[in-house]
Protein backbone atom coordinates (compact mmCIF):
# COMPACT_ATOMS: atom_id res chain seq x y z
CA UNK A 1 0.00 0.00 0.00
CA UNK A 2 2.68 2.57 0.80
CA UNK A 3 3.93 2.21 -2.98
CA UNK A 4 0.62 3.30 -3.94
CA UNK A 5 0.64 6.24 -1.92
CA UNK A 6 4.01 7.17 -3.05
CA UNK A 7 2.49 6.78 -6.55
CA UNK A 8 -0.44 8.44 -5.97
CA UNK A 9 1.80 11.57 -4.67
CA UNK A 10 3.63 11.46 -7.11
CA UNK A 11 0.99 11.34 -9.75
CA UNK A 12 0.21 15.42 -8.87
CA UNK A 13 4.08 16.58 -9.41
CA UNK A 14 3.01 14.73 -12.50
CA UNK A 15 -0.20 16.65 -12.67
CA UNK A 16 1.55 19.66 -12.49
CA UNK A 17 4.21 19.05 -15.07
CA UNK A 18 0.79 17.59 -17.56
CA UNK A 19 -1.37 20.77 -16.95
CA UNK A 20 1.81 23.16 -18.16
CA UNK A 21 2.81 21.30 -21.01
CA UNK A 22 -0.92 21.27 -22.28
CA UNK A 23 -2.04 24.31 -21.33
CA UNK A 24 -4.95 22.89 -19.31
CA UNK A 25 -5.10 25.74 -17.21
CA UNK A 26 -8.86 27.17 -17.61
CA UNK A 27 -9.99 23.76 -16.44
CA UNK A 28 -7.76 24.41 -13.63
CA UNK A 29 -8.83 28.45 -12.44
CA UNK A 30 -12.70 29.04 -13.56
CA UNK A 31 -13.92 25.59 -11.68
CA UNK A 32 -10.90 26.50 -8.67
CA UNK A 33 -12.53 29.97 -8.08
CA UNK A 34 -16.05 28.62 -7.60
CA UNK A 35 -15.02 26.10 -5.61
CA UNK A 36 -12.92 28.73 -3.71
CA UNK A 37 -15.76 30.96 -2.78
CA UNK A 38 -18.17 27.86 -1.76
CA UNK A 39 -15.92 26.11 0.70
CA UNK A 40 -14.85 29.40 2.34
CA UNK A 41 -18.47 30.35 2.32
CA UNK A 42 -19.89 27.33 3.68
CA UNK A 43 -17.10 26.56 6.09
CA UNK A 44 -17.26 29.88 7.94
CA UNK A 45 -21.25 29.06 8.59
CA UNK A 46 -20.45 25.20 9.22
CA UNK A 47 -17.85 26.40 11.95
CA UNK A 48 -19.78 28.85 13.76
CA UNK A 49 -23.03 25.31 13.80
CA UNK A 50 -20.25 22.97 15.60
CA UNK A 51 -19.95 26.43 18.34
CA UNK A 52 -23.22 26.04 18.84
CA UNK A 53 -23.82 22.49 18.90
CA UNK A 54 -21.34 22.00 21.59
CA UNK A 55 -22.60 24.64 23.76
CA UNK A 56 -26.05 23.27 23.07
CA UNK A 57 -24.49 20.05 24.11
CA UNK A 58 -22.61 20.88 27.07
CA UNK A 59 -25.73 22.88 28.50
CA UNK A 60 -28.43 19.80 27.72
CA UNK A 61 -26.32 17.42 29.60
CA UNK A 62 -25.33 19.47 32.27
CA UNK A 63 -21.40 19.48 31.44
CA UNK A 64 -20.99 22.92 31.73
CA UNK A 65 -22.80 23.73 35.34
CA UNK A 66 -20.88 20.84 36.99
CA UNK A 67 -17.57 21.94 35.59
CA UNK A 68 -18.24 25.33 36.70
CA UNK A 69 -19.32 23.56 40.45
CA UNK A 70 -16.03 21.42 40.18
CA UNK A 71 -13.21 24.63 39.97
CA UNK A 72 -10.58 21.62 38.92
CA UNK A 73 -8.19 23.47 36.35
CA UNK A 74 -7.31 20.55 35.28
CA UNK A 75 -10.56 18.88 34.57
CA UNK A 76 -11.58 21.95 32.78
CA UNK A 77 -8.37 21.52 30.57
CA UNK A 78 -8.87 18.03 29.79
CA UNK A 79 -12.95 18.97 28.62
CA UNK A 80 -12.02 21.79 26.49
CA UNK A 81 -9.09 19.49 24.68
CA UNK A 82 -11.93 16.72 24.32
CA UNK A 83 -14.63 19.54 23.23
CA UNK A 84 -11.71 20.94 20.62
CA UNK A 85 -11.15 17.03 19.23
CA UNK A 86 -15.14 16.84 19.13
CA UNK A 87 -14.89 20.25 17.17
CA UNK A 88 -12.13 19.26 14.81
CA UNK A 89 -14.06 15.71 13.47
CA UNK A 90 -17.92 18.08 13.05
CA UNK A 91 -15.88 20.11 10.76
CA UNK A 92 -14.10 17.12 9.26
CA UNK A 93 -17.94 15.88 8.43
CA UNK A 94 -19.17 18.62 7.14
CA UNK A 95 -16.27 19.24 4.88
CA UNK A 96 -16.65 15.81 3.62
CA UNK A 97 -20.82 16.77 2.94
CA UNK A 98 -19.31 20.08 1.07
CA UNK A 99 -16.95 17.75 -0.62
CA UNK A 100 -19.37 15.23 -2.05
CA UNK A 101 -21.77 18.18 -3.20
CA UNK A 102 -19.33 19.66 -5.23
CA UNK A 103 -18.20 16.17 -6.71
CA UNK A 104 -22.06 15.90 -7.98
CA UNK A 105 -22.29 19.26 -8.75
CA UNK A 106 -18.73 19.09 -10.72
CA UNK A 107 -18.88 15.44 -11.90
CA UNK A 108 -19.53 16.61 -15.42
CA UNK A 109 -16.20 19.07 -15.75
CA UNK A 110 -14.28 15.96 -13.60
CA UNK A 111 -15.38 13.04 -15.98
CA UNK A 112 -14.64 15.43 -19.25
CA UNK A 113 -11.04 16.67 -17.49
CA UNK A 114 -10.33 12.65 -16.70
CA UNK A 115 -11.36 11.91 -20.23
CA UNK A 116 -9.20 14.55 -21.97
CA UNK A 117 -6.22 13.84 -19.47
CA UNK A 118 -6.49 10.44 -20.80
CA UNK A 119 -6.62 11.25 -24.28
CA UNK A 120 -3.46 13.30 -24.20
CA UNK A 121 -1.67 9.99 -22.33
CA UNK A 122 -2.65 7.41 -25.00
CA UNK A 123 -2.34 9.70 -27.90
CA UNK A 124 -5.73 8.29 -29.12
CA UNK A 125 -8.07 11.30 -30.23
CA UNK A 126 -11.17 10.55 -28.38
CA UNK A 127 -13.76 12.74 -29.91
CA UNK A 128 -16.28 14.68 -27.94
CA UNK A 129 -19.33 12.51 -26.97
CA UNK A 130 -22.26 14.12 -25.24
CA UNK A 131 -24.06 10.91 -24.20
CA UNK A 132 -20.86 9.33 -22.79
CA UNK A 133 -20.21 12.46 -20.99
CA UNK A 134 -23.46 12.36 -19.71
CA UNK A 135 -22.75 8.41 -18.84
CA UNK A 136 -20.17 9.40 -16.80
CA UNK A 137 -21.32 12.55 -14.51
CA UNK A 138 -24.42 10.60 -13.75
CA UNK A 139 -21.62 7.58 -12.39
CA UNK A 140 -19.83 10.24 -11.06
CA UNK A 141 -22.81 11.31 -9.00
CA UNK A 142 -23.86 7.96 -7.84
CA UNK A 143 -20.58 7.00 -6.44
CA UNK A 144 -20.45 10.28 -4.78
CA UNK A 145 -23.53 9.62 -2.91
CA UNK A 146 -22.66 5.75 -2.40
CA UNK A 147 -19.45 6.92 -0.94
CA UNK A 148 -20.95 10.18 1.14
CA UNK A 149 -23.60 7.13 2.45
CA UNK A 150 -20.40 4.82 3.69
CA UNK A 151 -18.11 8.08 4.81
CA UNK A 152 -20.91 9.31 6.72
CA UNK A 153 -21.34 6.18 8.76
CA UNK A 154 -17.76 5.99 9.80
CA UNK A 155 -17.42 9.50 10.68
CA UNK A 156 -20.20 9.62 12.79
CA UNK A 157 -18.77 6.20 14.50
CA UNK A 158 -15.61 8.16 14.95
CA UNK A 159 -17.14 11.52 16.16
CA UNK A 160 -19.35 8.75 18.88
CA UNK A 161 -15.32 7.74 19.42
CA UNK A 162 -14.18 11.57 20.65
CA UNK A 163 -17.06 11.11 23.52
CA UNK A 164 -13.95 8.37 24.88
CA UNK A 165 -11.18 9.94 27.15
CA UNK A 166 -8.07 9.83 25.72
CA UNK A 167 -8.67 7.42 23.04
CA UNK A 168 -10.89 9.65 21.38
CA UNK A 169 -8.34 12.54 20.70
CA UNK A 170 -6.56 10.11 18.21
CA UNK A 171 -10.46 10.90 15.75
CA UNK A 172 -9.70 13.24 13.78
CA UNK A 173 -6.56 11.32 12.48
CA UNK A 174 -8.81 8.54 11.28
CA UNK A 175 -11.47 10.68 10.16
CA UNK A 176 -8.61 12.49 8.03
CA UNK A 177 -8.07 8.63 6.58
CA UNK A 178 -11.25 7.80 6.16
CA UNK A 179 -11.73 11.41 3.88
CA UNK A 180 -8.63 10.46 1.91
CA UNK A 181 -9.50 7.30 0.98
CA UNK A 182 -13.30 8.01 0.18
CA UNK A 183 -12.35 11.05 -1.86
CA UNK A 184 -9.54 9.76 -3.69
CA UNK A 185 -12.24 6.62 -4.42
CA UNK A 186 -14.30 8.95 -6.11
CA UNK A 187 -11.71 10.44 -8.45
CA UNK A 188 -10.09 6.93 -9.26
CA UNK A 189 -13.80 5.82 -10.59
CA UNK A 190 -13.77 8.24 -13.67
CA UNK A 191 -10.79 6.04 -14.81
CA UNK A 192 -12.68 2.92 -14.52
CA UNK A 193 -15.80 4.20 -16.11
CA UNK A 194 -13.83 5.18 -19.17
CA UNK A 195 -12.67 1.69 -19.40
CA UNK A 196 -16.43 0.70 -19.06
CA UNK A 197 -15.97 -1.40 -15.40
CA UNK A 198 -18.81 -1.95 -13.87
CA UNK A 199 -19.39 -0.11 -10.37
CA UNK A 200 -18.73 -3.65 -8.57
CA UNK A 201 -16.13 -4.48 -10.07
CA UNK A 202 -14.26 -0.74 -9.65
CA UNK A 203 -15.19 -0.70 -6.17
CA UNK A 204 -13.46 -4.14 -5.96
CA UNK A 205 -10.24 -2.63 -8.27
CA UNK A 206 -9.96 0.08 -5.34
CA UNK A 207 -10.46 -1.66 -2.23
CA UNK A 208 -7.45 -3.76 -3.35
CA UNK A 209 -5.45 -0.56 -4.52
CA UNK A 210 -6.31 1.53 -0.95
CA UNK A 211 -3.17 3.11 -1.14
CA UNK A 212 -3.68 5.22 -4.68
CA UNK A 213 -7.12 6.31 -3.41
CA UNK A 214 -5.78 7.44 0.00
CA UNK A 215 -2.37 9.24 -1.51
CA UNK A 216 -4.64 10.82 -3.98
CA UNK A 217 -7.19 12.41 -1.08
CA UNK A 218 -3.91 12.96 1.03
CA UNK A 219 -2.43 15.73 -1.43
CA UNK A 220 -5.95 16.77 -1.83
CA UNK A 221 -6.18 17.47 1.80
CA UNK A 222 -2.87 19.07 1.98
CA UNK A 223 -3.32 21.23 -0.97
CA UNK A 224 -6.31 23.14 0.49
CA UNK A 225 -3.84 26.04 1.29
CA UNK A 226 -4.04 27.00 -2.51
CA UNK A 227 -7.52 25.63 -2.50
CA UNK A 228 -8.11 27.42 -5.98
CA UNK A 229 -6.37 24.24 -7.87
CA UNK A 230 -6.77 21.04 -5.44
CA UNK A 231 -9.88 19.40 -7.07
CA UNK A 232 -8.62 19.22 -11.15
CA UNK A 233 -5.34 18.95 -9.63
CA UNK A 234 -6.96 15.86 -8.00
CA UNK A 235 -9.06 14.18 -10.93
CA UNK A 236 -5.78 14.82 -13.29
CA UNK A 237 -2.92 13.05 -10.69
CA UNK A 238 -5.88 10.07 -10.37
CA UNK A 239 -6.11 9.46 -14.06
CA UNK A 240 -2.43 9.56 -14.63
CA UNK A 241 -2.03 7.59 -10.98
CA UNK A 242 -4.65 4.69 -12.71
CA UNK A 243 -3.04 4.48 -16.17
CA UNK A 244 0.35 3.79 -14.21
CA UNK A 245 -1.00 1.05 -12.32
CA UNK A 246 -2.84 -0.66 -15.01
CA UNK A 247 0.33 -0.17 -17.09
CA UNK A 248 2.56 -2.30 -15.14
Amino acid sequence: MLKEIIIAIEGYIKAHQFIKTHKLWKWIIIPGIIYTILFVVCMYYFGKTANLFIDWLSTITGLKTWLGRMHDGFLGFFFALSGLFFWLNQMLLYFSLFKYIWLILGSPVFAYLSEKTEAIITGKDIPFNYTQLRKDALRGCTIAIRNALWQTVYMVSILLLTLIPLIGWASPLLAVLVECYYYGFSMLDYSSERKKISTTESIFFIGRHKGLAIGNGLVFYLMHPVILIAPAYAIIAATLSMHEVRES
